[in-house]
This record gives C-alpha cells, structure tokens and sequence, in this order.
C-alpha cells in the first residue's frame, strides 16, 4: 500500500494563537480512492474517484480494501466517512466487465476481492459511516449497508437499493442479511426479489438509509454522527458491533470457498452471460 504523506499544511487562520501547532492532516491516494486523516478528531474521509461512475472493478476493490486495513491499523484513526468524489453518484456497483467474457480464474479472483471489501467494512473495528450524495445502486448500496449509519443526499433524483435481480444475477446470501439486518425480512424480501431501486424519499421511509439531508449539509452532518458515535468508549462500541455481526461474518469466512465456487458456475452459464451482454448493450445505448 502506498505510503502515508504529510499534507502540506495551511498557513495559521487569524483566530489561531502563534505558535501553536495544527493537528496534522495526513492523506494517501491511489488511482481509485483518496483518503484524508484528521489526527486532532481521529476521523478519515475516503472518498471514491473512479470516473464516470465509481464500479467496483477488482482494481478498485483492492484499493478498497488496502486502504480500508491501512486506516484499522492506526491508531490515530477511529472512524471513516465514506463519500464519493463524483457529482451524482456515490457507486454504480459491481464492474459488469469483469463478469462478463473472462476466464473462469479471473471470475473467482474478482469475486473474492469482493468478500474481502465486504468483510473489511462490515468486521470493522472503526465507525464507519456512509455519506451517499448521489445514486447508489447494486454493491455501492452494499457499502452503505455495511457501515454504521448512513445519510443520503435529499434529492429525488438519487437512487439504492440491490437491483441485482434486473440484470439476472442473484444476490449472495451475505449481501441478503446485511439487507435483511437494516430494514427487516418483508421489506428485503420483496425488494431483492423485484429488483427495486428506491428513491431517497422511499429508501428513508424504508429504513434504508437513516437520515436525509440537503446535498449541501452531507459532509457537515457526517462529521456530527460520527462525533456522536465516537464520544462512546471504543471498546464497548466495538464488543456489541462484533456481536450483532458475528454470525453473518463468521459464515461467510467459513463458508467462502464454497461462496466463490457457487458464483464462478453461476456467472459462467451462457444464460446468465447474455443476461449480462443484453444489459451492457442497453448501457451503451443510453449513453449514446
């Protein structure tokens, strides 16, 4: 992973006594992914730079996952805010390319880095918490559903939700609990089944996400959550996160051999590849 670099730092703001050191911001970038670390809160920001529409290719989900160990091993940061960089989308999900006329070894290998992301956020020590300020469809619903609280942007135009149903591809257990653990069995039951997308409005009611806020108070009303969550005592935070999670964590790791192996023979049928052809084919139609 790449090293951490000082940031350079900003000249002392009026109010501030000479002399008096700024808490260092350290930050660390890759190709997908930056991430600023306040030491003087213990709060990083990570948010998603991965043009046009932030999908998680197997490149992105090992930058993920890097900088998400990164941040869980120092000891100057005690929760991240997950946001993305781009207008209007916090991650269009899963990369349909990698899915899609590769080899059978190349299937398994995304499909584990997958997991890893997955196990990362949900298992994590840190508080985690989700700054959706744009749509959010597929696996970028799934890293909103796996942090600690989640805030979307109050535009009805953004959309989440696990709509893996519409392009014929079945949402692995895993994904369905977590899904089942935020907004109960009825709700995901049917969404997961019809494929839905809801709206902000919607996904609030439905428990999806647990506040609405204007675009431009995100960030502001992020850094106030997890302040709330944070003047808890670490330890206590973390015992009770681990046991409400523990049985969904704990059964995907013993189980995740058997996970990739169900998903490589499935995304290899040709049924499910035409699936997948026919829904690029209409991407790029919409595009044009």
């Amino acid at each position: 992973p790449p090293a951490w670099d000082r940031a350079a730092r900003p000249p002392p703001s009026p109010l501030q006594p000479p002399g008096l050191p700024l808490a260092p911001c350290r930050s660390f970038s890759n190709n997908k992914i930056q991430v600023d670390l306040d030491e003087s809160s213990g709060v990083a920001t990570m948010k998603f730079k991965s043009p046009p529409v932030n999908s998680l290719s197997l490149e992105f989900l090992t930058e993920f996952s890097i900088s998400l160990e990164k941040l869980e091993n120092d000891r100057a940061c005690r929760g991240v805010i997950i946001t993305s960089a781009l207008p209007k989308i916090f991650s269009s999900g899963l990369d349909i390319t990698e899915m899609c006329g590769k080899s059978m070894e190349h299937y398994a290998e995304f499909w584990r880095a997958v997991q890893e992301m997955w196990l990362r956020i949900y298992g994590s020590n840190m508080v985690t918490v989700a700054a959706v300020n744009g749509s959010s469809p597929a696996g970028g619903c799934l890293i909103a559903l796996s942090c600690d609280y989640r805030i979307m942007a109050e535009n009805p135009k953004f959309s989440i939700g696990l709509n893996e149903a519409q392009l014929g591809i079945v949402a692995p257990f895993w994904f369905k609990e977590t899904f089942v653990n935020v907004v109960g069995h009825r709700t995901a039951e049917s969404s997961l089944q019809l494929g839905s997308l809801h709206s902000a409005p919607e996904a609030h009611r439905l428990g999806l996400v647990d506040e609405l806020v204007p675009e431009e108070k995100l960030m502001e009303k992020a850094a106030a959550v997890m302040a709330q969550w944070l003047a808890l005592p670490d330890h206590a935070r973390q015992l009770t996160k681990t046991m409400m999670r523990k049985a969904v964590v704990d059964r995907l790791v013993t189980h995740r051999e058997e996970d990739i192996k169900n998903f490589v023979t499935f995304i290899s049928k040709e049924s499910i590849q035409k699936s997948l052809r026919t829904y690029m084919e209409m991407l790029k139609k919409k595009k044009r």
